[in-house]
């Protein structure tokens, strides 16, 4: 049995992007390779949705997960989560990302490890979210998002709906489309420098052909202009801390 076969009976998990297949093999690389890092942590999920990873980190010896999310309908569908210890370690801070994370900074928080799973190509300004990130000192952040492929430390910039709720919210009042930037790996490894993080990515090719169903977004290739993909921010160095 894996991780996420608990969730078999929801209906929203039936679907090719949201299949027990796909979360399994992605728990294989978001959660198991730090598993000794999350330990006994306070982790912070941002982008948190409907609390899987979050219930996902706690169940893997997170002291405390808080778990970022601004949509209300998001964070209701926590409630069906099984109860018990690994679902009362999770508590929501429900808002928009960058004002969370400046309330948690400015009260003094500390995290140890930060989760990303997501959220990073639904954003403009990778950079303020990095730093601000930084301000909480974790000696690691995990990120799974999709990259540009371009070689150059380049930003792609897209848009997307805001009335899909895995998309970002409406930074304006009455906004329906959004701008949103995908990195470069490049781009991610300098910004990461800047702060004081190495970054380490994670190696997908060592999942066997038939078990990629549901992850073809994973294994793109050129010409297509981006590919998901997960990597670890390390802590090398005392980051620089950031004014904003």
């Amino acid at each position: 049995m894996e991780f996420f076969d608990f969730l078999e009976k929801e209906h929203r998990y039936s679907s090719t992007r949201n299949s027990l297949n796909r979360l399994n093999k992605r728990h294989r690389f978001l959660i198991e390779p730090f598993r000794a890092d999350i330990e006994g942590s306070a982790v912070l999920d941002i982008g948190a949705y409907d609390g899987r990873w979050s219930y996902a980190l706690s169940a893997a010896g997170a002291r405390e997960v808080v778990a970022i999310e601004a949509r209300e309908e998001s964070i209701a569908k926590f409630a069906d989560y099984p109860p018990g210890p690994v679902k009362d370690r999770v508590r929501f801070a429900k808002g928009d990302v960058q004002d969370v994370l400046a309330a948690l900074a400015a009260e003094g928080s500390q995290f140890d490890v930060v989760a990303l799973f997501g959220i990073f190509y639904h954003v403009m300004d990778h950079y303020n979210l990095l730093k601000m990130i930084a301000r909480l000192s974790p000696r690691l952040v995990i990120i799974d998002s999709e990259f540009c492929t371009n070689p150059a430390a380049v930003i792609r910039l897209a848009r997307e709906k805001t009335d899909n709720d895995h998309n970002s919210i409406a930074q304006v009042p009455g906004q329906t489309k959004v701008p949103v930037g995908f990195p470069s790996r490049t781009a991610l490894t300098w910004m990461a420098a800047s702060l004081g993080y190495g970054v380490e990515w994670a190696d997908w090719e060592t999942l066997k052909p038939r078990e990629r169903r549901g992850l073809d977004g994973y294994f793109t290739k050129p010409p297509e202009w981006k590919r998901r993909d997960t990597c670890a921010l390390r802590s090398v160095q005392a980051p620089p801390t950031p004014n904003s």
